[in-house]
């Protein structure tokens, strides 16, 4: 593609001479927080509780409030060092982690998690309208609790220096094997909240840990990067995932967007998450205890040869496929895949967001089931989702599952509304990440919209193709004009467009007719074989944002990646 389009006509622009000052919104646009909060209401949430449920759950919280009147029943850990590692903006903190390292490769972890169902009886109003929400809804700005802010916020959150009601699965790890794991119920006093970034700043060395959480976040982290190493050894698969992060002004509109990415404090977390819940689902499964299973079926053989054969086009390389494949090799052999695609990823530069996607529209949704059919992508014949009851009803439901398990303090599930239950959670589960990824993008096209009635529409973007369609390329951009082959710089805004093919263009500056491949993964033009490849950097303008829809119109300025 080559050949400039005519800009469209350029907004004024402030100059430092003139002492006028460009004013966002214009009159008639609403600010980025009122048309996120619109979408919401139109997506049906509600926006608040029923004043019953309210009530509710303020008289649950209260109860709760002295806690050392339930500590007879519990484990007292206060004494223990104790931390939480989350955004910096979060307020529903609902795991923290205490650490101690044993002998050498030894460690012991304590995975405390807010002991919602303390606060939330099966069957009472707070409950049945958990159940109705089924999970918490997180859009740029604002979230959609499942739970009240009375517990979601307040009893049930983590916050430091206050006694909190916790469920603990204590593991013991002999390098990255559980020798021996715990449940019980417990009470425990949070000495830091850390955040993702502080703990990076921390591992960098730029910023000393302090007493008493110092040596426990040491031994958390051994503990986390040998449980890292031994799931990459079985095959669980790699695909790193980039998120926004959206920063507000005092009017309520996008200042900033920093894209956030996945770091050894993020990994930190994840890993000793996943023991958590690999080992409350192993108890669950030995026990036969009725619960709800995140389930990930293995992928079926017809999408691994796809994909293989899609990476192939792209030069990536790949493990060679067995003549008869199973299910189980089906499943090993896209761990493998991600893998050698994130290698791929890390000496190129580029084509990660692409080539994961790749990898994850190969595979089967995940779900929630009373059946135990495995998690093929963490490679785990046993898995769970224990650890954020204030967020996912799963949780919760897993919660009430092990406390009759491991004492009937509870009573346990009712097996027969579980495949029901299941069904409805991975319904509103699908339902809230679309939602989320709306609002992102309306978010996103808010914050574009205002660079460029600031900046001027003429101005040229980097971008890289990240999907194809015969209509066009999907393209992720967001940088100033520069080397297009560089590496995004940390905080760089990220938005995504349309490049229709009816305004690609060959480097000739010819019209073509565009085919995209069997594989979908390569545009090429008829006439001249030019071609237009998943991963390949771009240069466009955008020629037109429509923020109520969260869409961005591309031009093309240049294809660096155009070949013969």
């Amino acid at each position: 593609m080559s050949g400039r389009r005519p800009a469209p006509k350029r907004r004024q622009k402030r100059s430092a001479q003139d002492d006028s000052r460009v004013v966002w919104p214009p009159k008639e646009r609403q600010s980025a927080r009122s048309a996120i909060e619109a979408l919401m209401r139109e997506r049906g949430l509600a926006r608040g509780f029923e004043r019953h449920v309210q009530h509710a759950a303020k008289r649950s919280r209260d109860r709760g409030l002295d806690v050392r009147g339930d500590v007879s029943s519990r484990r007292d850990l206060t004494d223990l060092a104790t931390f939480t590692i989350d955004p910096v903006t979060a307020r529903d903190l609902d795991d923290a982690i205490s650490a101690e390292a044993l002998d050498p490769g030894a460690t012991r972890v304590w995975v405390h998690i807010a002991d919602v169902s303390a606060y939330v009886p099966e069957g009472s109003p707070v409950d049945l309208q958990a159940r109705e929400r089924a999970t918490s809804v997180y859009v740029p700005g604002a979230v959609e609790p499942m739970l009240p802010q009375e517990l979601s916020n307040d009893a049930c959150s983590l916050a430091p220096a206050r006694e909190r009601l916790t469920v603990t699965a204590e593991l013991q790890l002999s390098g990255a094997e559980v020798k021996s794991a715990e449940f019980y119920r417990s009470v425990i006093r949070s000495d830091e909240a850390l955040d993702y970034e502080r703990v990076d700043r921390i591992f960098a060395g730029q910023e000393q840990p302090q007493e008493p959480w110092a040596a426990p976040l040491a031994a958390a982290r051994a503990a986390a990067a040998a449980l890292q190493r031994a799931r990459e050894q079985r095959g669980a698969l790699a695909v790193d995932s980039e998120e926004p992060e959206f920063i507000f002004d005092d009017r309520g509109n996008i200042a900033e967007i920093r894209a956030r990415t996945q770091t050894e404090s993020h990994r930190l977390i994840e890993h000793l998450m996943i023991a958590a819940n690999e080992a409350v689902a192993g108890l669950l499964a030995r026990q036969r205890a009725p619960c709800l299973y995140r389930v990930h079926e293995r992928p079926e053989r017809e999408r691994v040869e796809r994909l293989v054969a899609q990476l192939a086009s792209l030069n990536v390389p790949t493990p060679p496929l067995p003549e008869r494949m199973s299910s189980s090799q089906a499943a090993e052999l896209v761990g493998v895949i991600s893998q050698r695609v994130e290698e791929h990823v890390r000496q190129t530069g580029r084509g990660g967001r692409a080539l994961n996607a790749l990898i994850l529209r190969s595979l089967k949704q995940a779900y929630y089931s009373p059946k135990n059919l495995g998690h093929a992508g963490l490679r785990s014949a046993n898995y769970c989702h224990f650890t954020s009851p204030i967020r996912r009803y799963p949780d919760l439901v897993c919660h009430r599952a092990l406390l009759s398990a491991v004492g009937g303090e509870e009573p346990a599930p009712r097996a027969g509304e579980l495949a029901q239950l299941g069904e409805w959670t991975s319904e509103r589960e699908r339902e809230a990440m679309k939602i989320e990824r709306a609002a992102d993008d309306v978010a996103a096209c808010l914050h574009l919209e205002r660079r460029l009635y600031e900046e001027g529409w003429e101005q040229e973007f980097c971008g890289e193709v990240v999907g194809l369609i015969a209509a066009g390329a999907f393209v992720v951009f967001g940088r100033a004009p520069g080397p297009v082959d560089g590496p995004k710089q940390p905080g760089e805004p990220v938005y995504e467009g349309m490049l229709a093919v009816r305004n690609m263009h060959a480097p000739s500056g010819e019209r073509d007719w565009w085919e995209i491949n069997e594989e979908g993964t390569i545009l090429r033009g008829e006439r001249t074989g030019t071609t237009l490849r998943l991963g390949d950097p771009v240069v466009v303008r955008v020629a037109r944002v429509d923020t109520q829809r969260g869409r961005v119109d591309l031009l093309p300025v240049v294809d660096e990646g155009a070949g013969g």
